[in-house]
Order: C-alpha cells, then sequence, then structure tokens
C-alpha cells in the first residue's frame, strides 16, 4: 500500500468560502485569506492507496477477504468497473487542535473559516492523490470515476470498519473511533472505480453533490 506526500501550495478560496457556507454571503475576504495561509503553516498532507479486483455483477471487493459492498447508490456508481482504488487521506491532528484552540478563544469566526480551509486541505489532498495517479490509470487502459464515500448515499458510514484497512490508512496514522468517524477528524476514505471507456455497459455518473439526497446541506455545490 504505498503512500504519497503530496506539498499543497494553496486553497481554493471558494471552495473555503463554500464549506464555511457563505458561498453567497458578503464576508470579508481577508478572513478567508488568512485562516487559508494558517491552515498551509498547520497541515502534514499524506495519503495512500491500493488497486483491488472488483466483481460489479455482486458487488465485491476481491481482496485477502473479500468485502461486499452495502447500498444501491455505491453498487450503481461502481457499474461497469472492473477494478477499484481504496484511498484514505489526512492533513495531520495539528490543525484540529488548532481549530479547537481558537474556539475556546472566543475566535468564533476564525475557528469555522479554519475548519472549512482545513477541509478544503484534505480535499486537495485527495485530489492530489488522483492528479499523480491519473496517468498510470489511463497507461492501463482505465478511466476513473469520481471518489464515494462511506456514507455518501446509502452506503453506510458503518462500512468503514471492514473499508477502512483496504485503503493503506493505518500507515498514515488514520484510525477509526467508536461511532465510526476518522481521526484524525481531517481525514477521508473513498473509493474510485475503474472502468474500460471503450466498453458501452460503462455509464455516466452525476458527480459528487448531484448524486446527494441532501438538498439543503449548506457545503452544497452548485450545478456546473
Amino acid at each position: 500500500m504505498p503512500i504519497y506526500q503530496p506539498s499543497l501550495k494553496e486553497l481554493n478560496l471558494a471552495e473555503v468560502r463554500r464549506y464555511a457556507g457563505l458561498a453567497k454571503a458578503d464576508f470579508d475576504e481577508r478572513m478567508i485569506e488568512e485562516a487559508a495561509q494558517e491552515a498551509l503553516l498547520l497541515v502534514t498532507p499524506k495519503s495512500a492507496y491500493a488497486l483491488y479486483d472488483y466483481d460489479c455483477q455482486l458487488g465485491v471487493i476481491k481482496s485477502d477477504r473479500d468485502i461486499s459492498l452495502v447500498g444501491k447508490s455505491i453498487h450503481k456508481h461502481l457499474a461497469g468497473c472492473e477494478k477499484v482504488l481504496a484511498i484514505s487521506a489526512t492533513i495531520g491532528p495539528d490543525i484540529v487542535e488548532a481549530i479547537t484552540q481558537h474556539f475556546d478563544e472566543g475566535r468564533y469566526a476564525h475557528s469555522v473559516l479554519l475548519d472549512a480551509a482545513a477541509t478544503e486541505a484534505v480535499e486537495e489532498t485527495a485530489n492530489a492523490l488522483e492528479k499523480m495517479l491519473a496517468p498510470k490509470i489511463k497507461g492501463q487502459g482505465f478511466a476513473a470515476r469520481w471518489r464515494f464515500s462511506p456514507g455518501y448515499g446509502d452506503w453506510p458510514l458503518e462500512a468503514q470498519r471492514e473499508f477502512l484497512p483496504l485503503t493503506g490508512a493505518g500507515k498514515i496514522g488514520v484510525t477509526l473511533t467508536e461511532s465510526m468517524m476518522l481521526s484524525p477528524r481531517k481525514s477521508i476514505t473513498a473509493l474510485i472505480g475503474l472502468y474500460r471507456p471503450e466498453k458501452a455497459n460503462a455509464p455516466t455518473a452525476l458527480p459528487g453533490c448531484q448524486s446527494c439526497g441532501q438538498k439543503d446541506c449548506p457545503s452544497r455545490k452548485a450545478p456546473a
């Protein structure tokens, strides 16, 4: 299970604003920039990944211990896929501690913005991993679906228990709490389906927020 440690040079301020629930709000841009800059000083981006064969008819990841995926949404998302990448990404515990410290000191707005910047940072960490892997995926004749995490759609959050070991999360210090939450808090796991683009039965899927049934989420992306 290889490890990849990207270097984050900048964060998308529009995404930080969206994660903070301020996409349509009139808010001091300098405060968002300050939170993003502090985040870049605190994060330690790490990611891990592993490739597995996938039986899309049965919805089973083929590993040392085969895992059956639960939920119509993940089965639909991986329809036509022959392999899956199981990935994990984290930005470490330091930024989570800073978020809590700012809140305890009464810097509530900055704490919220730093939390949003941390969310953007872990997403960028996963994006960097995908970008690094893209030439290898293409070179093997595959195309990749967007990443899908436990808790999306009707793929239950409890799936983390079986899924986490497949991602190599332990190698980058990511563990699971009793309540099925990842630790450090700003960490993610996901599946990326790989399919042969020349096959007619490899369907398209709505990416990200467009596939989610939570219509009132303040971080929801507007359709492109």
